[in-house]
């Protein structure tokens, strides 16, 4: 019987093989890499439009996070607010700064400010605001103490890791619904057992939380 192929051919199957093997192995490594330096780059201030302070506004003057993010309790996202919003002081107050300029011309061009993101989850990811708040997480627990940001930036990595370190042990994190939007909330020396019992209170579903279907839908 003839010989089709060539004595080196069961090697260059070989390392075909181990190649392709090689090549995905890269080729994750590559990925996981490109994800967590491109969309995790925390404390890095993320430039805006208009540069608004968040020590002037939520620090400074106590502003509530909710008057500007007035979805954040009953909604997946935490809306981005409109001039409208802007424009219900600054009608009044600081007119004419140039500083505000941009927002002005928002509101007489009836052109919403494109706001640059700072969080940025994956597509594939299921994040809901109003579950987080309505479980006792706190807005600095995700987003930094904001109220001493001049400007704004991710506080935290966000990645999946991060995340299940909660979704595995939430009585490490939780606080009284009282305290969600107190930026400056410190845990308290029993901070476990009133975990445990807010887990209880909020009616929180521990065997869930960690599951695969609860951010990957």
């Amino acid at each position: 019987m003839p010989q089709y192929f060539p004595p080196n051919a069961n090697a260059f199957a070989r390392w075909t093989v181990y190649g392709g093997i090689l090549f995905v192995v890269l080729l994750a490594v590559s990925l996981t890499v490109f994800a967590r330096t491109t969309n995790n780059r925390v404390r890095v201030p993320v430039e805006q439009p208009i540069a608004f302070q968040h020590s002037l506004h939520a620090g400074e003057l106590g502003i509530d996070c909710r008057y500007c993010h007035s979805s954040v309790e009953v909604a997946a996202a935490a809306n981005i607010p409109p001039t409208e919003t802007c424009m219900t002081c600054h009608s009044q107050i600081r007119v004419g700064t140039p500083q505000l300029a941009g927002v002005y011309a928002s509101w007489e061009n009836e052109m919403p400010i494109r706001w640059n993101r700072v969080h940025d989850l994956a597509d594939f990811v299921y994040f809901n605001h109003s579950a987080h708040i309505g479980s006792g997480v706190g807005c600095s627990s995700c987003h930094g103490r904001v109220d001493q940001m001049d400007g704004i930036w991710k506080a935290e990595e966000m990645s999946m890791g991060w995340c299940l370190e909660c979704h595995r042990a939430p009585e490490k994190f939780l606080r009284p619904r009282s305290e969600v939007f107190n930026l400056a909330y410190e845990p308290p020396a029993d901070q476990l057992a009133l975990g445990h019992e807010l887990v209880e209170t909020y009616h929180i579903n521990t065997e869930k939380l960690p599951q695969c279907s609860t951010c990957h839908r």
